[in-house]
This record gives structure tokens, C-alpha cells and sequence, in this order.
């Protein structure tokens, strides 16, 4: 397979957007959706992959480039896995993930009010997607397993970053740096699956 040399990053997340093109080597051309003043797909997918896979597709016949999107969320086992791929509407209209993390504590508090001394087992999943128009090039997944804080924090990162302490760490992702994050995270793994494509 020939080597991508330009592509469209499908996300209208700043914060994904960063992420996306810090992992992409400097060689490569990169677009964002915003360019292209293009609002998002409506995602009805029942799985990650599924609606990483609609939003490259969308933004491709949009745009006629090949793009990569990516699809991730926070899943927390004993919500049986929720927020999971609703991770971002959880936020509400605008995405406001104070609002979601609320969202969060508000439900760990009813399934068990003494969560809070307790490991809460959780994961970051992320699944990216590579469209040419109609043809899908490669899916893949991503995921760090870790646990839920008792209270949000760290000002780094996004979304639920604050909340989440990976494996065998003490900090939240919101409180390590955007370097250290890279290493260890879900998004960064998935990644490492595509890296022949670039």
C-alpha cells in the first residue's frame, strides 16, 4: 500500500485534534474539519469502531481526502460500562465535561455511596478509523486500563482526563504532562497500529 501523504484529521474536538496530529509524523499534511466548516455526523453506531468508521467515511466524501477519525470514550464497570461510546453526550449539547464528570459521580454515588474508598475500575477505549471515500483502509483499537478518582484533578488534557489514574499510577491524566500522557495513552496505542500507513 502507498504511503498517505495528506489527510483530514474528522474530529471538531480541539483537544482530539492536538493529540491526533502530535502522533502523525511532521512530514505528513494535515487538514482539520474546520477547514472544511464541517459539523459532525450524526453517530448511531453501537460500538466504537463503528463510529469512527461513519465519521471517517463522512468527512472523506466531504472533503475527497483520506481521513482519519477517531471514536473514544471513558467506560466504567460497575455503570456496566457507561458512559462508554455516549462519553461525549454526557456533556450535553456542548460537550461540557464538568457537566459530564458531575454526570459521573452522580451516578458511582448511587450505585454505591462509599465508592469513593474504593478502586473503580475503569478504561479509556479508543478506536481510530482510516476512509478513503467509500472504502474503509483500517480500523484499530486502543484501551489503558485504570481506576476512577474520587474527585476531579489536574488541569492538563480534556474531557475526563482529570478522573481517570491509569494502572499502576498516581496521577490522574489531568495531572501528567501532554508527554507523559502520550506514552501511556489509549489513543497513543491505537495509534502504534497505523504507524505503517504513514
Amino acid at each position: 500500500m502507498k504511503k498517505i501523504k495528506e489527510i483530514l484529521i474528522g474530529t471538531n474536538n480541539k483537544g482530539k485534534l492536538r493529540e491526533i496530529r502530535a502522533l502523525l509524523p511532521k512530514s505528513l499534511k494535515t487538514y482539520s474539519t474546520s477547514e472544511f466548516n464541517l459539523k459532525s455526523p450524526l453517530e448511531n453506531g453501537k460500538t466504537f469502531e463503528q463510529n469512527s468508521i461513519i465519521k471517517a467515511k463522512y468527512f472523506s466524501k466531504k472533503t475527497g481526502l483520506v481521513c482519519l477519525a477517531d471514536d473514544s470514550g471513558l467506560e466504567i464497570d460497575i455503570l456496566n460500562k457507561a458512559p462508554g461510546i455516549f462519553s461525549a453526550r454526557w456533556g450535553g449539547k456542548n460537550s461540557n465535561f464538568n457537566l459530564a464528570i458531575k454526570k459521573v459521580f452522580k451516578k458511582l454515588q448511587k450505585k454505591d455511596s462509599k465508592w469513593k474508598n474504593k478502586k473503580i475500575k475503569a478504561r479509556f477505549v479508543c478506536a481510530l478509523a482510516i476512509n478513503y471515500l467509500d472504502k474503509n483502509i483500517v480500523c484499530v483499537r486502543g484501551k489503558v486500563e485504570g481506576f476512577i478518582s474520587p474527585e476531579p484533578r489536574g488541569k492538563n488534557g480534556f474531557g475526563y482526563d482529570p478522573i481517570f489514574i491509569p494502572m499502576n499510577k498516581k496521577l490522574t491524566y489531568g495531572e501528567i504532562s501532554s508527554r507523559e500522557k502520550f506514552k501511556i495513552d489509549h489513543r497513543y496505542k491505537a495509534f502504534k497500529k497505523l504507524k505503517n500507513f504513514f
